[in-house]
């Protein structure tokens, strides 16, 4: 396929007429109408309506320019990688829970760069499941998540390794005029508004799990908001609107700072491994992973 052809069509679809199509590629509209032809005979099939008087552009074509650009940017970025590879620039791409990519990675990142000073991130940052999802089916090389000290390590293959950033802990804390709420044995009424997390989130299901109060809708008496994203829920939290589970690591300076009150002396806490995940077929990958197992050993 001739790259020419894709981008004659992506003109076609700008002008809506063969002539001015021609005149923008700056050559005639018989060797223009030659090329379109040459794309249908590789494509096998017709993107144009051809009458007696006029031509007209074919649903099929105009419904598909969006995907048609997509190919071309990504055949652009392709010989770009390809003539211009330096392992040490490319971009590394990692499925991240939300959680995590305020958390956690920051930290990573500048270690990463230390060593790779070029290199680049592309995080997709979503719930475990579908993070887990993008890392099997290769649209990302490594995965970053929490995992639970009572649930096992997710079953990946022998072509995948997994490597302990280092520990966290969900703890329940509470901000703005609620922190007036917690009596000095640390107590706080059970009835006191909840951000909660969903019982299907990961976090929601830990928390479930446990039976801690304030988490889930299944233990808290007074929720009003249920959010899957802790870094919203900090800052409802912060607010006053209601007690809330967060990653010690989000919530930490707060905590320092008196902005927010710990209850996990009274209610509990649960413990997290930060794991990350590598595909071992990508070298890079592998790389930072050893980068970064061993900053917890150091």
């Amino acid at each position: 396929m001739d790259m020419r052809w894709l981008d004659d069509v992506l003109v076609l679809l700008e002008e809506g007429n063969m002539t001015r199509a021609a005149a923008r590629r700056n050559i005639t509209q018989p060797a223009f109408s030659r090329r379109i032809r040459s794309f249908e005979s590789w494509l096998g099939v017709t993107v144009l309506q051809r009458g007696k008087n006029r031509v007209d552009l074919s649903p099929a074509l105009i419904s598909n320019e969006t995907d048609i650009r997509a190919l071309v940017t990504r055949i652009r970025d392709l010989r770009d990688k390809i003539g211009h590879f330096d392992p040490t620039s490319s971009t590394m791409s990692i499925a991240a829970q939300h959680a995590a990519v305020f958390s956690t990675f920051p930290d990573m990142a500048l270690r990463a760069k230390h060593r790779f000073p070029s290199l680049k991130f592309r995080l997709r940052a979503a719930n475990l499941g579908d993070c887990v999802t993008l890392f099997l089916r290769g649209d990302t090389s490594m995965l970053l998540c929490y995992e639970s000290e009572n649930a096992d390590p997710l079953p990946f293959g022998g072509t995948i390794r997994r490597a302990l950033w280092g520990v966290d802990y969900l703890v329940p804390v509470v901000g703005g005029p609620l922190r007036y709420a917690v009596r000095d044995n640390n107590e706080i009424s059970p009835d006191t508004p909840a951000i909660i997390y969903p019982e299907n989130s990961y976090f929601g299901e830990v928390i479930n799990t446990a039976r801690h109060p304030f988490g889930t809708r299944e233990f808290s008496s007074n929720p009003v908001c249920e959010t899957a994203f802790s870094s919203g829920i900090k800052e409802l939290v912060l607010k006053g609107i209601g007690v809330g589970w967060l990653p010690f690591s989000i919530a930490h300076r707060e905590i320092e700072s008196g902005e927010l009150i710990s209850l996990a002396n009274r209610i509990g806490r649960e413990r997290l491994e930060v794991a990350i995940y590598a595909d071992l077929r990508d070298e890079m990958a592998v790389s930072l992973l050893d980068i970064w197992g061993a900053a917890r050993q150091g």
